[in-house]
């Protein structure tokens, strides 16, 4: 059976997941929905989609479609991800789940309800890199004492991964540190229980500060480091500090090197090294199987409710 999917959102992040798609058997793209009609189109055509739109509701009211993919704007992903799953959609929603607590809690409380298969695209959990880890970390080989990460952009204008303008602005707290809070209390296998935060200047135009700092403490004892920029003129990135009791790991993307900076390979870790495509591979294996997909709504819920503490200490 091919699972048809619609996909809303072809900017950068919804031609990586086009990309992905493309390589995997059994799925196919039916419909497009993005907010200007003829880049719609002419993304649309590039990858043989038949069915475009401006509204999601159209998409949605297709009977053939199973599952949605969301890479629209921050600030749209709950409310969309409840209308698919009200449609009787199964849903990806790329990360960040919310940028308000409330909402996420809805987004879990409706999946629970309608059993359909709702992720949340923490892509982290299926970069090779960091699989390699947490294979270590589930064999009891690696114990994490602290993670240190780098989480810096250049981001002084409203840009996107394409350099094209932005209708939405971005934000380190609920998107960027999403990424990092969530891989941390995942591979230190262990809930977090204690979070710090400051943050620099708020921008006088985005409105939104360009540099963070973050602490936090697990249950078991490990604790975690995260500098965030948007100010950052340098290698761009996320760039991931394992120290663990049995040595020392930096991933950066999908590379993966031990602390002397010697190549670790980690090719064969999965059928991929595209973490985007590894994502969407589990999305579709879970739908498949009517099982609970790794980064499930409901398992990265305590993320936001880390980064909701974190909002009002910073408020």
């Amino acid at each position: 059976m091919t699972i048809k999917v619609a996909l809303a959102g072809a900017g950068a992040f919804g031609i990586k997941h086009l990309d992905a798609i493309k390589l995997i058997d059994g799925v196919e793209v039916v419909s497009l929905v993005s907010r200007e009609l003829a880049k719609t189109q002419e993304v649309a055509a590039k990858y043989g989609i038949q069915h475009v739109t401006t509204d999601l509701a159209d998409s949605l009211a297709i009977k053939e479609v199973d599952a949605v993919i969301l890479c629209t704007p921050t600030q749209m992903h709950a409310a969309q991800a409840i209308a698919c799953m009200e449609a009787g959609k199964h849903v990806q929603v790329e990360i960040p789940l919310c940028d308000k607590l409330a909402d996420g809690e809805a987004v879990v409380a409706l999946q629970k309800q309608t059993g359909l298969v709702a992720m949340c695209g923490h892509t982290r959990r299926f970069n090779p890199s960091h699989q390699y880890v947490h294979n270590r970390i589930a064999a009891g080989q690696f114990h994490i004492q602290q993670m240190d990460v780098q989480t810096y952009f250049f981001r002084r204008t409203n840009m996107n991964a394409l350099g094209q303008p932005r209708s939405w602005t971005d934000h380190l707290l609920w998107h960027h540190a999403a990424h990092t809070v969530d891989l941390f209390a995942y591979q230190a296998r262990s809930p977090i229980v204690k979070a710090n935060a400051v943050q620099g200047p708020i921008h006088p135009t985005l409105g939104i500060a360009m540099d963070m700092s973050i602490q936090l403490k697990a249950a078991n004892g490990a604790i975690c480091t995260l500098s965030l920029s948007f100010n950052n003129d340098g290698p761009l990135g996320t760039f991931f500090r394992y120290i663990g009791d049995t040595g020392t790991y930096i991933a950066r993307y999908d590379d993966l090197v031990n602390g002397k900076e010697e190549k670790i390979d980690v090719s064969g870790v999965d059928v991929s090294m595209n973490g985007i495509e590894l994502q969407d591979r589990e999305f579709f294996a879970a739908i498949r199987e009517g099982r609970e997909p790794n980064a499930s709504v409901a398992q990265v819920l305590p993320c936001y409710q880390v980064l909701n503490d974190l909002e009002k200490q910073l408020a």
